[in-house]
């Protein structure tokens, strides 16, 4: 096998192609049949939550029609003042009777009402009473509705005339609305039939069912072999609670399993619970498992026949070109690479080597040739500008003007000689604060003896970011720039300001002038030249921003993109141009 494969790369191909391309196709179709289930599941889930949505939509209403019911007759003066009569007034007890029937009219889930007084009187009922299963709250919690307004019993069993029904009863305290005392109770009684008829009707899959739970978690509604009363966990032995407003969790193991959901009715309390068996949704992925292996089947037969007849027409070419290459020499610049099989690519990188060797010379070749330019063209601009003779020069100058006692040209030719010192600097492109503050100066130097009191110059910066280094000759274009487009254009002399201030880690470098500033047109232009990609240009912009474009364009290239300049500027009041750049402690 081994000296089968080392032989040929068409074996090799064939086989890496196949194993590579077989191998996601089997995952795939695993992945995708795992999906569908999920897809399935949650699809039920979805479906189910939304039967119990549409559920609690009905019982709501049935039930806030009750409490807004029950509201209703609790503050009726007729019933008012049939509780507060000492006697039965037959007529007062009519005109209730007929008003509860006016009240249950059309309302199929409205069992009975029930009026009690506290006192001897007759109780009031919309359909007469023979026998009740009913027991208030207060007799196990004589306090209860003290706490709380209303209380919502068990399914239990009532008689009237009619005959025997369940019903789930909302009964409330009455109170009077003159002195806020106990004078009766109200009941309003849910024909638990109608309610579990509602129940039953909610689709959950094919198997599936639904429950209505009480506060307490008991049944008061489901399918008919579930009592009402029991305990959910009675037929589901540690299913827990049921937290919050809605959820899902599974329940049991294998062909077991159910996925249960439910929700809270709020202001009840009560929980509909929906249960699907899971072998519902597991069913429907059946035919998806079936028609994924027979596309996975029919997809790696394609693959096979396909990567065999590819390879076949790409080894053939490369054959060919093998032979060509074993007598050729080509010239290409390509890196070396090691021979660890004699196939057909082990043929290719042997004379792929022997054009790396080649390549190698001539690189070298070219990086000597180029070195030597560089520094021929060095020698030539030192040859035109040799700073050590130049300072000599000045330095004489300076000399000559202390000697003739010529101060002012003293001080200009010394400050034009610190000045180009430090633009020359040995060829370092970082200094200090303080120097590049000191060339500022030496600059402004200069410019006051050619504009005698047309500007001043102020500097505002804390001595402790003296010697805090960043890239030099970044202060002297704007101080010029302001000087010459700001404050020289207009007839009143001017002030320029330095300040420069440590943010953290940050340096932020401000210069402002009070000249003439810009218009909107104009700052917007010079926003957009702010804003293009840095590129060479060999002359000066005609609107004169060469100066803020180069020192825009070497603060993006040493510190990034968030360091450029920042141009604010009002048309008569002046223009402030700001950079901000990383704090160093030493020359980078």
């Amino acid at each position: 096998m081994q000296q089968w494969l080392g032989k040929s790369l068409k074996h090799k191909l064939s086989l890496l192609i196949i194993f590579a391309t077989l191998v996601p196709l089997l995952f795939l179709g695993l992945f995708s049949y795992k999906m569908a289930e999920g897809v399935s599941e949650e699809k039920a889930k979805i479906s189910g939550m939304n039967t119990l949505r549409q559920l609690e939509a009905y019982l709501g209403t049935m039930v806030g029609d009750a409490e807004n019911m029950s509201l209703f007759l609790i503050g009726n003066s007729s019933v008012q003042s049939y509780l507060k009569a000492p006697e039965s007034d037959l007529k007062l007890q009519n005109s209730i009777i007929l008003l509860l029937n006016s009240l249950a009219f059309s309302k199929d889930y409205v069992a009975n009402i029930v009026i009690e007084p506290l006192d001897a009187k007759r109780s009031i009922t919309l359909k007469s009473l023979i026998r009740s299963d009913f027991a208030d709250i207060t007799g196990t919690e004589s306090g209860y509705y003290a706490r709380h307004p209303k209380w919502w019993s068990p399914v239990h069993r009532q008689w009237t005339f009619e005959g025997m029904r369940e019903v789930i009863t909302l009964s409330r305290p009455v109170r009077s609305t003159d002195k806020y005392k106990p004078i009766g109770k109200l009941q309003i009684n849910l024909d638990q039939s109608v309610v579990a008829h509602q129940v039953s009707q909610a689709a959950m899959e094919e198997s599936g069912f639904v429950l209505l739970l009480d506060a307490e978690n008991r049944i008061i509604a489901g399918p008919a072999d579930m009592g009402t009363n029991l305990p959910l966990d009675h037929y589901y032995p540690g299913i827990g609670d049921l937290d919050g407003i809605s959820g899902d969790l599974n329940y049991g193991e294998g062909s077991d399993k159910k996925t249960i959901l439910y929700r809270t009715m709020d202001g009840v309390g009560w929980k509909l619970v929906g249960l699907i068996p899971a072998q519902e949704y597991r069913s429907q992925n059946r035919y998806f498992l079936s028609l994924t292996a027979v596309a996975v089947t029919g997809a790696i037969l394609l693959v096979i026949f396909s990567v065999l007849f590819l390879i076949q027409k790409i080894t053939k070419p490369l054959s060919a070109l093998t032979r060509f290459l074993k007598n050729a020499s080509p010239d290409e610049p390509l890196p070396a690479l090691p021979v660890k099989s004699i196939d057909e690519v082990g043929q290719l990188i042997i004379s792929y080597n022997r054009l790396s060797s080649r390549i190698v010379k001539l690189n070298e070749e070219v990086k000597l040739n180029e070195s030597l330019k560089k520094e021929a063209d060095m020698h030539a601009l030192q040859v035109q500008i040799n700073p050590h003779f130049l300072y000599n020069t000045l330095s004489s100058i300076h000399w000559l003007a202390l000697m003739n006692q010529d101060t002012k040209i003293a001080d200009m030719v010394g400050s034009l000689s610190d000045f180009l010192r430090f633009s020359l600097n040995s060829g370092q492109e970082y200094c200090t604060v303080h120097q590049e503050i000191m060339h500022v100066r030496n600059y402004a130097n200069i410019q006051s003896a050619r504009y005698p009191d047309r500007f001043t110059l102020e500097i505002l910066c804390d001595e402790s970011l003296n010697e805090v280094f960043m890239l030099k000759l970044l202060l002297q274009p704007l101080v010029e720039n302001a000087m010459l487009h700001g404050i020289l254009k207009q007839k009143l002399p001017g002030t320029i300001t330095i300040s420069i201030k440590g943010e953290g880690q940050r340096l932020e470098l401000y210069v402002e002038d009070d000249g003439v500033g810009m218009s909107a047109e104009r700052l917007n232009w010079l926003r957009e030249q702010l804003a293009e990609n840095p590129r060479y240009e060999q002359t000066r912009s005609p609107q004169g921003s060469y100066g803020l474009r180069n020192v825009h364009k070497r603060l993006l290239l040493h510190y990034g993109k968030d360091s450029g300049l920042r141009v604010e500027s009002t048309e008569g009041e002046g223009t402030r141009v700001s950079f901000t750049i990383p704090c160093k402690g030493e020359q980078p």
